[in-house]
């Protein structure tokens, strides 16, 4: 019988390095033989396509919104990460379920309702890794970067997401990892988790 995946996600607030992040660690595990698919939320299907055209185009409301992302990840889902779990695949995850918690958290939402919804149909990751930095220092690097600072990254509500974030760090599979560090020394810290991690789970 086919072992089954294993699920990481990486999350925190704009300005991290999540992305780079993810794409670091794809090569590292595929370098290390593993079979990996990556992906994020929101999706290029279309429920998340409506999502991105909202944060740039005028966001939509609360409701909407929360809706529009519980439809996206269903249909990711079923579609993606649990046909490549069942696989025995590695799926690694740019952003899940704890964003909407954070980022609709901040917009009044109860984030454990939230989580709760989202985990009705949702697997839990095996492996959730919090990449850590204060807003102040968040924005600075949007800004470097060239991005508009839209209201998804306004500071009162970055503040809220990134405790919400860090409300986690006493979950079992999570790590908090402080991403102030050069991306080099970020990634280490990250494949360590991995490491230990993958080993358990799967020993």
């Amino acid at each position: 019988m086919k072992k089954r995946g294993f699920l990481i996600v990486l999350e925190g607030i704009d300005g991290t390095g999540k992305s780079s992040q993810a794409a670091h660690l794809k090569k590292w595990l595929e370098d290390c033989g593993h079979k990996v698919v990556a992906s994020r939320e929101p999706t290029d299907g279309p429920w998340g396509k409506k999502l991105r055209e909202s944060a740039m185009l005028g966001r939509m409301t609360a409701e909407e919104e929360l809706d529009y992302f519980l439809k996206d990840r269903k249909q990711h889902v079923d579609e993606l990460i649990e046909p490549s779990l069942a696989a025995g695949k590695i799926v690694i995850l740019d952003r899940y379920y704890f964003s909407t918690m954070a980022y609709q958290g901040a917009r009044g939402f109860d984030p454990l309702e939230i989580r709760r919804r989202n985990e009705e149909f949702a697997p839990r990751p095996d492996l959730l890794v919090i990449l850590d930095l204060p807003v102040e220092d968040a924005h600075q690097r949007i800004g470097v970067r060239g991005d508009a600072t839209n209201e998804f990254e306004k500071r009162e509500a970055l503040q809220t997401c990134r405790e919400i974030f860090l409300s986690l760090r006493n979950e079992p599979f999570a790590v908090v990892i402080d991403s102030h560090s050069s991306c080099d020394e970020v990634a280490e810290k990250i494949t360590e988790a991995v490491r230990y991690f993958l080993g358990n789970v799967r020993n």
